[in-house]
Order: C-alpha cells, then structure tokens, then sequence
C-alpha cells in the first residue's frame, strides 16, 4: 500500500494506492477508483458523509482482495484500487443538493487514482444528489471509452444480477457527464471523470438512493447497498482478468470509428467558439 499525502491552500488529502498481484503478468489489469470529494466534511458536519461511499467500496475491495490472497484465492490478474481520504473537506454549491468540494482538483486526483497500466477502470462514487435515478441500491453505466458513451456490458449486467439477486439497475448518463469538470457545464457528479484521463474502457458503480441526499450529508452510508457494490468490484476482478467480462464490444467500437471517427475531442476542455 502506497499512501501519498497532497496538501493545497484548500487543506490536505491521503491518496491511497493498493495493487493486489495476480498470477498471470499477461492476464488484464482492472483498475478501481474510490472517486469522492471527502469522507468528512468537518468543521460543518460530524462524522462520515455519503460523499464517503467511493472511498468506502474501494478499500474494503482492497482489504478483501489483499484478505483473499494471503489464503490463496489468487486472481489471474493484477487489481489496482486507488482512492483518496480527506475527513474535513469543503462543501459546495449544486444543483439539486450540495456537492462535496475537495482540497485538490479533479486533474490531481486523475493523476494519482489513474494508472495508464489500468485495462479496464471501476469508477465508484455516491450518486445520491440527483433525481434521475431514483432507487436504493448501486447502479452501474453505460461503459464510456475515448469520448463514446457505448451501451451497458452484458457480462457486467449478469454480475450485478448475480451479486444482488434483484434485475440488474443501470444509471442514465448525458455528455456532459463524461466531459471534464471546469467546462462550465452541469455534470451529475464526478463518477466519470476518470474516464477523462485513460483510454481504457470506464464503468461507474454508483450508489443511490429513492430521494436525493446531498454529498455532505451524514447517516446516509447504507451498508447493505456498500456491500453488494463492494461484491460487484470483487466479481467483476474475478471475471475481467481471468477474460470471462469484457466492458465493450470491441469490433462494434471499431465500427464506430470508422464510420464517425474519434469522439476524444470530448475527454478534453473542448474549444471557445
């Protein structure tokens, strides 16, 4: 485990980086990124916030697969969690319930949670402030790759259904949403912005609730939900790098390419016209 401390005029954070190895070098790595603004909002509040649920899942998936590995459950391939830790970070305005800020940016944080070594990213963040999916549990997104928004992994669908025995639960997202924060546009939270900063296919894992509950809201870490979205990262490094789950259909990407080219304009600040 590998913890670097990052501090701003904002405050400090502890970005935590944890590779659990697999068996075979030339197996897929899936990386995991805990995506939030802070654990804790202190001052203003007392105790964890729900903005706290990526953090939560990723290191309980770390200390699960580093738990398995030591009793021998290797995986075929190599698993990268990366999160950060901020118990006392800003609050910020949004619409239709405040946000968690951050003591550091977002291309910081790409820059410590992304590895380009990553085949395949597992974003998870707390998805609760919105009212467009309006359910308790955890959903899961369209894969997002280069700039295109391609449809939901059947073999990530599956997993879902087999973890939480219940139909499988997926969470609408628009263009902005896959856009780099600071364009001035609206984005439902910052589930996707690793999927700015790599090339390698992104899903986000992102947990909800029926009523929106703002980031910097306390009591709000519903364990069950914590548990099955910490289920699904585990199957889904089980399945990834062993190559039972894919997270998109690679001729069909190809296909698109061809025929309307590169969308990568869009994992960029785009340009002032």
């Amino acid at each position: 485990m590998d913890v670097t401390t990052i501090e701003t005029d904002e405050g400090s954070t502890d970005f935590v980086r944890v590779t659990v190895p697999g068996q075979d070098p030339d197996a897929p790595t899936l990386g995991v990124v805990g995506r939030l603004g802070g654990v804790g909002a202190r001052p203003e509040e007392v105790g964890m916030v729900s903005d706290a649920d990526g953090a939560i899942v990723a290191l309980a998936s770390a200390f699960k697969l580093a738990e398995m590995y030591e009793r021998g459950d290797h995986l075929a391939g190599d698993v990268q969690i990366a999160t950060h830790v901020c118990p006392d970070a800003p609050t910020q305005p949004h619409d239709p319930v405040p946000f968690m800020g951050s003591p550091v940016d977002m291309a910081t944080m790409n820059r410590h949670e992304v590895d380009e070594e990553m085949d395949a990213v597992l974003s998870v963040d707390a998805t609760k402030g919105n009212r467009v999916h309006c359910e308790r549990g955890f959903g899961i997104t369209p894969t997002v790759k280069e700039g295109w928004l391609l449809p939901p992994s059947d073999a990530l669908l599956d997993i879902q259904e087999r973890v939480t025995g219940e139909p499988p639960s997926t969470l609408t997202l628009t263009t902005q949403d896959i856009t780099p924060y600071g364009n001035d546009v609206h984005h439902i939270n910052s589930l996707m912005q690793p999927a700015t900063a790599t090339d390698a296919p992104v899903v986000g894992v992102a947990t909800t609730s029926t009523s929106p509950i703002p980031g910097s809201g306390t009591g709000a870490n519903y364990l069950p939900e914590l548990l099955e979205a910490t289920g699904f990262v585990l199957e889904t490094a089980k399945d990834f790098t062993r190559g039972r789950a894919t997270f998109y259909d690679r001729s069909e990407f190809e296909r698109l390419q061809s025929l309307y080219g590169s969308m990568d304009r869009l994992q960029t600040m785009g340009t002032e016209r």
